[in-house]
C-alpha cells in the first residue's frame, strides 16, 4: 500500500522502479523514524490534536515497532512503499484506528529529513570517536619513535632531517583538522526540520520547538522552504567532511607504500598485514594500504557526485533527493570501515631506526650546520654559502641533531597540544543521541 493511494492503481513496474532500492536503504532508518514518530505523537497530544489515551496507544505501538527494528534484520517488504508506510500501517496492528492520526501535521518530506538528520548526527558522533582512537594511535607511535630520524623531502629530493615522531604526529594533527570539518558539517544536521511538512508549514497548531527538544536537536530549521532547500546541501557538506578524512588516510597509505619500496626502505610491514605473490616467493605486498588509498580516492569524489545530483533542481521537494540516501549511507559505512582498518594495520609498521647512517643522506644535515654557525654569530647568508661550498666540494660532514627546541620540531613535537585539541573537538560533538537513547527518554511519556 502507498500513503498517497487515492483509489487508483499504479503500474507495478513503476512502483518497483521508484521503491525497491529505497526499501533496502530505508531499513536502517527504521529506529530513527520510529523515535521521530514518538516525539511527534507526544507533541500532538500536548497541542490538543490527539487525546492522552490516543497518545499512549500510539507510543505503546511504536515502542513495539522499535523493539522489532533493533532486534536484528529489519526488512521492508514489497507490501510497503517505504519505512514511513510500514510504520503507519504496522501501527494499526498494535494501536488500531488511532494509527491514522500519527501523520497529522507532517509530511513524508519533513519526516525523512528528520530521520536523516538524526542519522547524520549519530553517525558523525560515532565516526568522530573512531577518528580520535586513530589519532591517539598516531600520537602514541609519535612518542615511541621520536628519536628515530628519517630524511624529509621536497621536490622528491632528500631535503632536511625529520623524524618518524613528527611524521606520525602530523597525521594526528591532520585528523584534528578533519574533526573540525566534521564537527561543522554535523552541526548542519543538528537542526530539526520536523513540522515544516512538505516545505510550506501546516495550518495545524504544531509545536516545533517541543519536538526539537524531545529529539535533542540544538535548534530548528526555521523557515519551512529551507528545510527542502537544505537537502543535498547537508549531504554535500557531510560527505565533504568525510572526503577530508579520506584524504588524510589516503596520504598516509601512499607514504607507507612509498617508504617501504626498495629505493626508500624506511619501513617494512609485519607479516600479518602483508600479502604475497602467486608466482614470486619473495614478495611481501602492501595490498591493504593500496586498497585504502584507492577507496579513499573514491570517497573524495563523493561531494562532487552529490553536487551533480542536486545542482539546478527546481524549488521544493524533488524525488531526485531519494538517491542521496544510498550515497550517504555507503559513504559513512566506507569511512568508518577504513578508519577501523587503519587503526588495526598502522601498528604493524616496522620502522627502520638507522636510515640516516647511510652516507647518501649526509648532505641533509647542511641546514642544521648553517644554523649552528648562525648561533655563533655568523650571518645566515654567509653561513649558507660556506656550507654550500663544503657540500659541493665533498668536504661536508654531518653534524649532531641536538638543537631543535621550537614547537613542532624534532625536539619538541607538540603531541600534548594536538591531543588537547582533539579532546576538545571530540568533546564538542553531541553525545550521539543513538536511537536507543532517544527511545528510552520518549518511553517516559507512555
Amino acid at each position: 500500500m502507498h500513503l498517497w493511494d487515492k483509489g487508483g492503481a499504479a503500474r507495478e513496474s513503476l512502483i518497483s522502479f521508484t521503491c525497491d532500492r529505497d526499501r533496502i536503504y530505508d531499513a536502517r532508518l527504521a529506529p530513527y523514524d520510529i523515535v521521530g514518530s514518538m516525539a511527534h505523537a507526544v507533541m500532538l497530544e500536548k497541542c490538543g490534536l490527539i487525546t492522552a489515551g490516543e497518545k499512549e496507544s500510539l507510543l505503546a505501538g511504536l515502542a513495539r515497532l522499535f523493539e522489532e527494528s533493533v532486534q536484528g534484520d529489519f526488512c521492508i517488504g514489497k507490501e510497503y512503499e517505504d519505512i514511513h508506510t510500514l510504520v503507519e500501517l504496522r501501527l494499526h496492528d498494535f494501536a488500531g484506528e488511532v494509527a491514522g492520526k500519527l501523520h497529522t501535521g507532517r509530511s513524508r518530506n519533513d519526516q525523512v529529513l528528520t530521520d536523516l538528520h538524526l542519522y547524520i548526527r549519530h553517525q558523525s558522533y560515532l565516526l568522530a570517536g573512531e577518528m580520535k582512537v586513530l589519532a591517539d594511535i598516531f600520537l602514541d607511535l609519535s612518542e615511541k619513535h621520536k628519536e628515530d630520524l628519517l630524511p624529509g623531502f621536497t621536490h622528491m629530493q632528500a631535503a632536511m632531517v625529520t623524524s618518524f615522531g613528527l611524521w606520525f604526529a602530523s597525521f594526528a594533527e591532520s585528523l584534528c583538522d578533519d574533526l573540525h570539518i566534521l564537527s561543522g558539517a554535523a552541526a548542519l544536521a543538528d537542526a530539526s526540520p520536523l513540522g515544516t511538512a512538505a516545505g510550506y508549514g501546516t495550518s495545524l497548531p504544531v509545536d516545533r520547538e517541543l519536538t526539537a527538544k524531545l529529539l535533542g536537536f540544538k535548534r530548528l530549521i526555521v523557515t519551512s522552504p529551507y528545510s527542502q532547500m537544505s537537502r543535498g546541501r547537508t549531504e554535500r557538506q557531510i560527505t565533504g567532511a568525510i572526503a577530508s578524512v579520506a584524504n588524510t588516510l589516503g596520504r598516509f597509505a601512499s607514504d607507507v607504500i612509498l617508504f617501504m619500496s626498495p629505493g626508500y626502505s624506511f619501513v617494512t610491514l609485519a607479516d600479518e598485514i602483508t600479502t604475497g605473490s602467486s608466482i614470486m616467493p619473495h614478495k611481501k605486498n602492501p595490498d591493504v594500504f593500496e586498497l585504502i588509498r584507492a577507496r579513499c580516492s573514491r570517497l573524495q569524489s563523493v561531494p562532487g557526485e552529490v553536487a551533480i545530483m542536486t545542482t539546478g533542481l527546481p524549488p521544493g521537494y524533488n524525488r531526485d533527493y531519494q538517491e542521496l540516501k544510498a550515497v550517504l549511507f555507503d559513504t559513512f559505512d566506507e569511512i568508518i570501515e577504513l578508519v577501523g582498518v587503519m587503526q588495526d594495520v598502522v601498528t604493524g609498521l616496522v620502522v627502520n631506526e638507522h636510515i640516516l647512517q647511510d652516507k647518501k643522506y649526509n648532505d641533509i644535515f647542511s641546514v642544521v650546520e648553517a644554523n649552528r654557525r648562525v648561533r655563533k654569530g655568523v650571518p645566515f647568508r654567509e653561513a649558507y654559502r660556506a656550507v654550500a661550498g663544503e657540500v659541493g666540494s665533498g668536504k661536508f660532514e654531518s653534524t649532531v641533531i641536538s638543537e631543535y627546541t621550537h614547537t613542532g620540531s624534532i625536539g619538541n613535537i607538540g603531541r600534548g597540544l594536538i591531543k588537547t585539541r582533539i579532546d576538545i573537538i571530540t568533546g564538542g560533538f553531541s553525545p550521539g543521541y543513538a536511537p536507543e537513547e532517544l527511545f528510552e527518554s520518549l518511553k517516559n511519556y507512555l
